[in-house]
């Protein structure tokens, strides 16, 4: 594997407006990204097109914001073009897809008809991070893997050498728990 540029480097070229920045982003991040767009999407011509628009509004965002982490700014914004493109794909076919079960495993814990715009809140956002960081590791990657990176159980058992099983039964049991701790800070369950 080839040399990277330091991620401060690559963000001051974004804010000297050197399109190199773009090159470096999606020499260093670009497998990082698609997967995640990948695992959403499920359709190469959507990912590629996700692609595209990540090193756009990647663009676009700086020098406006600085993000700390590039990594983590590059996959959020990944994640959400991903999560729109595939919102507008199958706002007629609901139930359909990878994401479709994990906002059903969801629902149990956070009610209502629009569980997204839910989790859009800022308030709630961080009820979920604090009952993150107060997870065991394991539960703690399992579930990201599964809620933020949109895996596979199939992959989630594999990346961590475990069963599927265990999976489903950790991810039971961290939904249990976040119902729980979300009741007790008057979020509606």
């Amino acid at each position: 594997m080839g040399q990277f540029l330091e991620d401060e480097k690559i963000i001051e070229l974004y804010w000297v407006r050197d399109q190199r920045a773009i090159t470096c982003s999606q020499q260093k991040y670009g497998a990082y990204c698609h997967k995640i767009a990948q695992n959403v999407l499920h359709n190469e011509s959507d990912c590629e097109e996700c692609m595209n628009d990540t090193w756009f509004r990647a663009w676009n965002s700086m020098p406006t914001e600085r993000p700390g982490i590039l990594q983590a700014f590059l996959g959020a914004i990944t994640r959400n073009l991903s999560l729109d493109r595939y919102r507008k794909n199958h706002s007629k076919k609901r139930g359909e897809g990878e994401i479709s079960y994990i906002y059903e495993e969801m629902q149990d814990c956070i009610s209502g008809e629009n569980m997204e715009l839910h989790v859009e809140n800022m308030e709630l956002a961080e009820m979920i991070n604090c009952f993150l960081a107060g997870m065991k590791t394991e539960n703690r990657r399992i579930f990201v893997r599964r809620y933020w990176y949109f895996d596979s159980i199939a992959e989630i058992a594999k990346r961590f050498s475990i069963s599927e099983s265990k999976v489903k039964s950790s991810l039971m049991r961290s939904r249990e728990s976040l119902r729980k701790c979300l009741a007790q800070e008057g979020i509606e369950v």
